[in-house]
């Protein structure tokens, strides 16, 4: 891609309520843009991101078994009734509209009752099960103050995955797939050895639920790490459980960190009210037993710039990143043009910063962007023999060959 073609623009300053640095960073970028307190549009850049992280995720869900679906937005009120959780005194963070019919619907915010709901039509039998659906799609939280940028929204961007089992065994092999399935996204955004699962309150039917913590200052929760176990407990807990779950250690250390995906045994609580049974081997109807795995795309691409940038602004992980390669021009676009043709011919995916723009404004932008790999085509690159190569995260880059440049980025 053409920079000079990109309609965004980055910014020397963040608005002034934004006090978040993740939206700071990505607003100053042009990864995204505040429309109101809590919503942000996704702009070119920041889509690319967004998309890559939804199909590591995706990878992963359907690596477990998981089947895709688009849900609705849309949701009837008789739905949620049958839960009690269409009561703003039940769940506080509704978003509530009506149709021309007077017709009250909700906007989602999770989707336990209406995939439960909607189950009903395609269970009977116990052959029909397991079934692990799930989606990715925008969902709506009424939260009465939105803060932590792009962290915290009113409107924004996640996964949810719903577990559909025979009985509590065949749910717990599901459950133990899906923490190694965590585990794997995680890394490979560049949060592994930052992200501890993390034993929290389990509800009606465990113990324990588990979340998925992230180290950071900008984090809401306060963690309890193991360093034995590589685990933690959630401090709502740490009375109840004050020592490892796993070891029984004792010496655990307080940490801040935010929370970028959790998982919940739910049992018959949302099978119950919709009658969703099925028929066992003898011809007796059994409740079907329920999971849900929930992750936040948007809060985790925060998460990533809270946690990976420096004071130069974004460092993508290459698993992330926009484009691999920031292609920099200065004053020779033909040369440079023969360079974002050959890595583009190769697969490379390439950032192409053709403007006429001085060379100090080009190099500050490629920090604030944060792509991985600077390369610079400048006449005194190509009189040493060559172009200068930098990774995002190196003090200092090199002249090497366009033959040594391919053969390291590819």
């Amino acid at each position: 891609m053409y920079q000079s073609k990109l309609f965004t623009k980055t910014r020397k300053e963040a608005p002034k309520d934004e006090v978040s640095k993740n939206a700071q960073l990505l607003i100053r970028a042009g990864f995204i843009n505040k429309e109101m307190a809590g919503v942000y549009s996704i702009l070119p850049l920041g889509l690319r991101v967004i998309n890559k992280i939804a199909n590591i995720v995706r990878e992963e869900m359907n690596q477990t078994g998981g089947v895709e679906l688009q849900s609705t937005a849309l949701q009837k009120k008789e739905v949620w009734e049958k839960t009690n959780r269409w009561d703003d005194k039940v769940v506080d963070n509704w978003f509530k509209t009506q149709l021309k019919n007077d017709t009250e619907l909700g906007l989602a915010f999770t989707h336990e009752e209406p995939m439960s709901n909607m189950m009903t039509n395609f269970v009977s039998s116990y052959k029909d099960l397991p079934i692990y659906a799930y989606d990715i799609r925008t969902v709506f939280r009424n939260e009465a103050r939105a803060k932590s940028g792009i962290m915290r929204g009113r409107e924004f961007f996640w996964k949810a995955l719903y577990s559909f089992s025979k009985d509590e065994k065949e749910h717990n092999e599901y459950y133990e797939k899906a923490k190694i399935a965590y585990k794997n996204i995680y890394n490979k955004v560049g949060l592994g050895d930052k992200t501890f699962m993390t034993f929290a309150s389990g509800g009606t039917f465990s113990k324990y639920s588990h979340e998925f913590q992230t180290l950071s200052e900008a984090g809401e929760d306060n963690i309890f790490i193991c360093d034995k176990c590589k685990i933690a407990v959630n401090q709502e807990i740490i009375e109840e459980q004050n020592t490892c779950p796993e070891c029984g250690n004792k010496d655990l250390r307080q940490e801040k960190a935010i929370e970028v995906g959790n998982i919940f045994s739910l049992g018959t609580k949302f099978s119950k009210p919709f009658e969703l049974k099925y028929k066992d081997e003898k011809g007796e109807d059994q409740f079907v037993f329920m999971g849900s795995y929930g992750l936040g795309i948007s809060r985790l691409m925060g998460t990533v710039v809270e946690v990976l940038s420096d004071d130069k602004g974004i460092v993508w992980p290459e698993s992330l990143a926009p484009f691999k390669v920031h292609l920099l021009s200065l004053g020779k676009d033909e040369e440079a043009e023969k360079i974002y043709n050959q890595l583009s011919e190769k697969g490379i995916e390439v950032l192409f910063d053709d403007r006429d723009t001085r060379a100090g404004e080009k190099f500050a932008d490629s920090d604030l962007l944060g792509i991985p790999y600077r390369v610079v085509v400048s006449g005194k690159s190509l009189e040493a023999g060559g172009v200068e190569f930098k990774k995002r995260n190196s003090e200092e880059g090199k002249i090497i060959s366009i033959e040594e440049l391919i053969k390291q980025i590819s």
